[in-house]
C-alpha cells in the first residue's frame, strides 16, 4: 500500500480566481452538466476533505448524488457512500451540519491535541476524531487514511486547504472548472492563499484534457506526481 492516497483536487472558480462572493447566497459557478461530471469524479473515489470552515460556510453534505452510481459502487463492494474527511485547529464544528447527519459512511476528523478531546465528546458517535497532536501535518494525516484503506481522496476545499496540499507538493491532479465571469472582490474566498507552489514556469502542469460543458471550461492537469 502507498503510503498516503492518490490525491485529486477539484475546485470551480471565477474567471479571475474567487470561488465564491461575499453575499449571503452561495455563488453559482457551476451548470447541471458539469454537477454531473463532478458527480461521476466522486464515485471514482474513496474519501473526500474539506476544511472545517468550508464545513461552517457551506454546510455541504458532500454525498455522491446519481442512485445508480451508487449502486455500481456497492456492486463493485465499495461504500455507496464516501467517507467524509474535514480538519481543524480549534475545533468549531457543528455536529447539527450536512457533514455529519448525511451519508452512512464513516466521517473523520483530524484535529489539534487543544480541540480533539472536547471535539470527541461533542461529536460521539457522529466521527472518529484523530488528535494530531500541536498541529494537524497532512503528511501525517494523508498517511492515516492510506492506513485506513483510502487509496484515492477528492480534496474541494476551501482556499486555505488548496493552498496547504499544493504548495506542499501533496496533489497528484486538479479538475478545475472556470465559469464565464468576474467577481473582483477583494474580500472574496480564493481558489488559493500566496504561497510557494512546486509547480512554476520551469516546472509547469500537464494539461490532460480541456473541455467546454455549457458554458463552463473544464481543465484536467496532473502534476508529475504519479499517475491516478
Amino acid at each position: 500500500m502507498s503510503d498516503r492516497p492518490f490525491v485529486l483536487l477539484s475546485c470551480a472558480t471565477s474567471v479571475d480566481g474567487y470561488i465564491d462572493d461575499m453575499s449571503h447566497e452561495r455563488l453559482r459557478l457551476s451548470n447541471t452538466a458539469d454537477l454531473d461530471r463532478l458527480d461521476a469524479a466522486r464515485a471514482g473515489v474513496d474519501a473526500i476533505l474539506v476544511g472545517a470552515n468550508t464545513v461552517r460556510r457551506d454546510d455541504p453534505s458532500l454525498l455522491i448524488k446519481s442512485a445508480a452510481r451508487r449502486a455500481q459502487r456497492v456492486a463493485r463492494g465499495l461504500p455507496e457512500d464516501l467517507t467524509k474527511v474535514t480538519m481543524t485547529a480549534g475545533g468549531d464544528i457543528d455536529p447539527g451540519s450536512r457533514f455529519f447527519t448525511t451519508g452512512t459512511a464513516p466521517k473523520i476528523v483530524y484535529a489539534a491535541e487543544d480541540a480533539a478531546p472536547v471535539l470527541a465528546g461533542r461529536l460521539g458517535e457522529l466521527a472518529t476524531v484523530v488528535d494530531m497532536g500541536t498541529s494537524v501535518e497532512l503528511p501525517t494525516l494523508l498517511a492515516d487514511l492510506a492506513a485506513r484503506g483510502v487509496r484515492r481522496l477528492m480534496v474541494e476545499g476551501g482556499g486555505s486547504v488548496h493552498t496547504r496540499f499544493l504548495t506542499a507538493g501533496l496533489v497528484d491532479e486538479i479538475h478545475l472548472v472556470i465559469a464565464p465571469f468576474f467577481v473582483g472582490d477583494p474580500g472574496a474566498p480564493r481558489f488559493t492563499h500566496p504561497g510557494v507552489f512546486p509547480q512554476s514556469p520551469g516546472r509547469p502542469m500537464r494539461l490532460e484534457e480541456a473541455r467546454r460543458i455549457g458554458e463552463v471550461a473544464f481543465l484536467r492537469y496532473t502534476m508529475g506526481n504519479r499517475r491516478g
